[in-house]
């Protein structure tokens, strides 16, 4: 996939930094030359965390290895982490067709989990399985993601915009140290992505105009429905996601995305952070 430097300059600093711009002529001239590239309205920077953050698949497959030294269990791993994501789309929809309540996604992965013990015939007390659904807390980052959300975060407010519910994203990013400004969810919005009333709810909370975030995700489909709204978007590929057998399951050419980086620490090259 050719990648095509689409921006030259720096970017808009958030908020106070751009008054901080006052007086100091290099950031002045950065600035200015941000602008003309079209990317000085940007304010702020919502992440897509499951895969664009943080390794879902090898988090899984590890904490799963853990619990089968402790209970003597002869699971496919791989599988298991496989069909955990899978589920989760489906539950989501269930919520949107009314044929479940809302739930946050603690409590979505727990249904999927519930099923997938029996499956995989793991027994386990509820301890041990609330301990386990809460894999999902536990997620390691990239190896880009800290790095480069502190780059980001000197120009730009960083925040997450996930399906994951607030207590997760907090409890994820205590355990891998990663330095959102804040913590939106799409639980505060009751809507999950990629309803338009998830990203609306986020850039409202930031007080902001939808023109001012960038959608920062690994999923296209994500992406596009942010900006439908009009939000500016990055699109952040991640071939490991899903395995290093699979690749990326998707095709997309240069122009889709307002910017197309390697990954965060490219991403912050690219605004110039």
């Amino acid at each position: 996939m050719r990648r095509r430097e689409l921006l030259k300059g720096g970017a808009a600093l958030a908020m106070a930094g751009i008054l901080g711009n006052r007086g100091n002529p290099a950031a002045s001239a950065q600035q200015e030359e941000s602008e003309s590239n079209g990317f000085g309205s940007v304010k702020a920077l919502t992440f897509d965390v499951f895969g664009t953050v943080v390794d879902w698949r090898s988090s899984i497959i590890r904490e799963g290895q853990l619990l089968a030294k402790t209970k003597s269990l002869d699971v496919d791993w791989p599988k298991f982490a496989d069909e955990w994501r899978a589920g989760y789309g489906p539950a989501m929809q269930r919520v949107r067709e009314g044929d479940l309540p809302w739930m946050k996604i603690d409590q979505l992965h727990r249904l999927i989990l519930d099923d997938l013990l029996v499956r995989f015939e793991i027994s386990l007390d509820e301890r041990e399985t609330d301990h386990f659904n809460r894999t999902w807390h536990r997620l390691t980052p990239w190896p880009d993601a800290v790095p480069g959300l502190h780059r980001l975060r000197d120009s730009f407010i960083v925040a997450t915009l996930s399906n994951g519910n607030v207590s997760l994203l907090v409890n994820m990013a205590k355990n891998a140290g990663l330095p959102w400004d804040c913590v939106l969810s799409a639980e505060l919005a009751k809507h999950y992505k990629p309803d338009k009333e998830a990203y609306l709810t986020a850039a409202d909370l930031l007080g902001l105009e939808p023109s001012e975030v960038m959608m920062v995700a690994a999923h296209p489909g994500d992406l596009r429905a942010a900006a439908s709204v009009g939000f500016r978007t990055a699109l952040i590929p991640r071939p490991l996601e899903r395995g290093p057998e699979r690749g990326l399951y998707y095709d997309v050419e240069e122009t889709d995305f307002d910017v197309l980086a390697d990954d965060f620490l490219d991403l912050a090259d690219k605004l110039n952070a």
